[in-house]
């Protein structure tokens, strides 16, 4: 009998451990840190990832999300790539230069629907009036191979030009962005808001080509052209499936925030530092360029194959390869949003 208790005594504590080890999993799992790069988390175009962490939207899904800024997408892109971290806030069309290289990257939110970019020409180059001009020139990007170079590149292209007629320069954006058109380092780039507002204030720079709303960029590109979103490596979408749709869930209720508030309420919740001294005018590009996020963050209809198309134009690894546009995105998890 005295055996028989002893056994007993044995399997309920191996029992007691053996829960005590699954909660431990359990809590842990619970704990682990999602760490998102964003492509400059001050620009306005990524403004979803800030905004999602200043209202506390990771923390109602029961999420430890850290965000890491990087100014140039290619390189958020890499540390995605290398491990480093879990997803990336940047342009989608990454996905599809991605897969043409044998990587399978996945859009799992789209938070725009347009690039929310604008070609800048310096006004000490009055010559420029149209990306034909840009022969001979220096154009700002972001980063070389970023989707501020894909856009200028395919711009010029569709202009008439040849690739090698121009040179693309990363100048980042905000201060370094500024500092480069002012001493004539570039004469012409591609940037954000709320560089965008700063420059023509100033005088420095006019609008060439403004893509901050969808009828400029359908007439630029030539459709709706996705632009900002979460993307991750599909292994690993794959295998972390419920938190992939906690932070759908989060993300999904910015994108209904950002579409039911005016953009002083919005901006009242980023941080001050975001508005660079002047936060009337960061809220007047904010309210004029809104339009350009989607208000669920689904896939829109026929924007992959608008950015195929533009990709298409001028990479030389796109031209001739069959690539799956069904695998560069999902709207599994933000149409299951809560």
């Amino acid at each position: 009998m005295t055996g028989f208790i002893s056994k007993c005594a044995l399997r309920t504590a191996a029992l007691t451990l053996a829960i005590t080890a699954a909660g431990a999993t359990v809590a842990s799992a619970a704990d682990e840190k999602i760490s998102i790069m964003v492509g400059g988390y001050e620009k306005q175009i990524y403004l979803p990832a800030k905004l999602t962490e200043a209202l506390g939207y990771f923390k109602d899904e029961g999420l430890d999300v850290e965000l890491l800024n990087e100014p140039a997408g290619v390189d958020a892109e890499n540390e995605m790539l290398a491990g480093a971290v879990q997803g990336v806030v940047g342009f989608y069309d990454h996905c599809i230069d991605l897969q043409a290289k044998g990587k399978f990257v996945e859009s799992v939110v789209q938070f725009s629907q347009a690039p929310g970019e604008v070609e800048l020409v310096s006004t000490k180059h009055p010559e420029i009036k149209s990306p034909a001009d840009f022969k001979g020139m220096n154009l700002g990007v972001t980063g070389l191979g970023s989707s501020t170079n894909f856009l200028t590149e395919y711009l010029a292209v569709k202009n008439g030009l040849k690739l090698g007629e121009f040179t693309s320069i990363p100048v980042g954006a905000g201060d370094t962005f500024i500092a480069a058109m002012q001493q004539d380092k570039i004469q012409a780039g591609m940037t954000t808001e709320p560089t965008i507002t700063r420059l023509l204030k100033t005088g420095a720079a006019t609008v060439l080509i403004d893509m901050r709303t969808i009828e400029g960029t359908k007439a630029a590109l030539g459709g709706t052209y996705p632009a900002a979103s979460l993307y991750m490596q599909t292994d690993w979408v794959e295998a972390h499936k419920d938190v992939v749709q906690k932070l759908a869930n989060a993300f999904v209720k910015t994108q209904k925030f950002i579409n039911t508030h005016s953009g002083a309420e919005i901006a009242d919740k980023m941080p001050k530092d975001y508005y660079v001294g002047d936060k009337e005018g960061y809220v007047k590009a904010l309210d004029a360029g809104k339009a350009m996020f989607t208000a669920d963050g689904v896939m829109p209809e026929g924007g992959p194959e608008t950015v195929l198309t533009v990709l298409s134009a001028f990479k030389k690894e796109l031209q001739g390869k069959q690539i799956d546009l069904s695998k560069t995105y999902t709207s599994e998890f933000v149409k299951n949003a809560k």
